[in-house]
């Protein structure tokens, strides 16, 4: 199971840090991914990472903005999110695989609920 947290209403500029907490198995050996999903549109591939924290992946509107992150001691993976802006605003969705990355939301095994983000401008 996976528990994403820690989103909400924000100011254009400002930042926050999302958490999934992944229980009922280690979160070793897996890809982990974010991703995100606006009204209406489809949901579309955030950031991933590697099981070791070694590899990372990011979507290039996102570059230099956010940061993937883990601590599988913890079982948990974040993405700092820093200079939002009002397009980043939807529910974000934390997701694993037993594979290397990717950034197709096909290839993921397990997915956790969203948490909002609403960027104000």
């Amino acid at each position: 199971q996976l528990q994403a947290s820690g989103g909400g209403l924000v100011q254009a500029g400002g930042s926050l840090k999302l958490s999934c907490v992944v229980s009922g198995r280690t979160l070793n050996w897996y890809t982990m991914g974010w991703f995100r999903q606006a009204p209406g549109k489809e949901r579309e591939f955030v950031a991933a990472i590697s099981w070791s924290g070694a590899d990372t992946l990011y979507k290039d509107s996102v570059k230099g903005r956010f940061t993937i992150s883990r601590d599988n001691a913890k079982n948990t993976v974040y993405l700092q999110m820093n200079m939002l802006k009002p397009e980043d605003t939807a529910a974000y969705y934390c997701a694993a695989r037993a594979d290397i990355l990717s950034a197709d939301k096909g290839r993921y095994d397990y997915w956790g609920q969203g948490t909002q983000v609403t960027v104000s401008s």
